[in-house]
């Protein structure tokens, strides 16, 4: 499993990525978040070039990061999860509370049940794969810094992550919901939700609600809101921040 050390001193803070994505893609979001602390992310299972493999249900994802926490020495530590990672960090919060300080959630919400990955997976089926170049790749693959989630190979470009995993892993997200994890969180929380994401409406403001968090909606955003509102998100974070190390 890749783990990234982007610097800083101090506080730990685990970057948590999103289906599809990867530890690296954190990059811009850590050049500013190293004043708050030790900074480091972490490849999820079945994403990166040193991909662990599955199973894939959502409580061995915990699972990783309590185990990335601990080894790293990073905790009690500030979660930072976006999409997936968000979910985990939740679950970690809930399942470990000696290991995490607050939680920052990005674009998730807790209950998908009945949505289903057929309804997505075509878009994947139709890739024209192998890519001839990571222009091909931009043309069709419409993601922030999505030239970092495919690697070059003899025949083109790939992307690094396996689509059956993936479809796996949130095919879990249509059968069952989280809230059980929402109800057991008791550490500072913002909930940044983006308004043009396709998230199922006001559970984000829920989840805020029952964790007595902070629930922040960002109307002009796409579902990575540290990418699309890159100054909104780092403004919110900051101010969560200051106010958690400050207690």
């Amino acid at each position: 499993m890749g783990t990234i050390e982007f610097g800083g001193s101090g506080q730990g803070i685990l970057l948590m990525h999103g289906l599809m994505s990867r530890a690296t893609t954190w990059w811009t979001v850590a050049q500013w978040l190293t004043r708050y602390g030790r900074v480091v992310a972490v490849d999820a299972r079945g994403h990166g070039r040193e991909a662990r493999g599955g199973p894939w249900r959502t409580e061995d994802f915990i699972a990783d990061a309590a185990e990335s926490v601990t080894a790293l020495g990073l905790g009690p530590a500030v979660l930072v999860g976006h999409s997936m990672g968000g979910l985990h960090a939740m679950g970690l919060a809930a399942t470990h509370p000696d290991l995490v300080r607050a939680v920052v959630v990005e674009d998730v919400v807790p209950d998908n049940t009945g949505k289903s990955v057929d309804d997505w997976k075509w878009y994947f089926d139709a890739w024209p794969v192998p890519f001839r170049s990571l222009a091909h790749v931009r043309s069709v693959v419409d993601v922030p810094r999505v030239e970092e989630l495919f690697e070059e190979r003899a025949d083109g470009y790939h992307l690094l992550a396996r689509l059956e995993d993936l479809y796996e892993i949130a095919g879990e997200w249509g059968v069952r919901d989280y809230w059980h994890l929402v109800d057991a969180v008791r550490c500072p929380l913002l909930a940044i939700e983006a308004g043009r994401g396709g998230m199922r409406p006001g559970q984000m403001a829920e989840l805020a609600r029952r964790t007595g968090g902070t629930h922040l909606l960002v109307p002009e955003s796409g579902h990575v809101v540290h990418d699309e509102a890159p100054w909104v998100f780092r403004g919110a974070v900051e101010a969560f921040l200051s106010d958690v190390l400050a207690r």
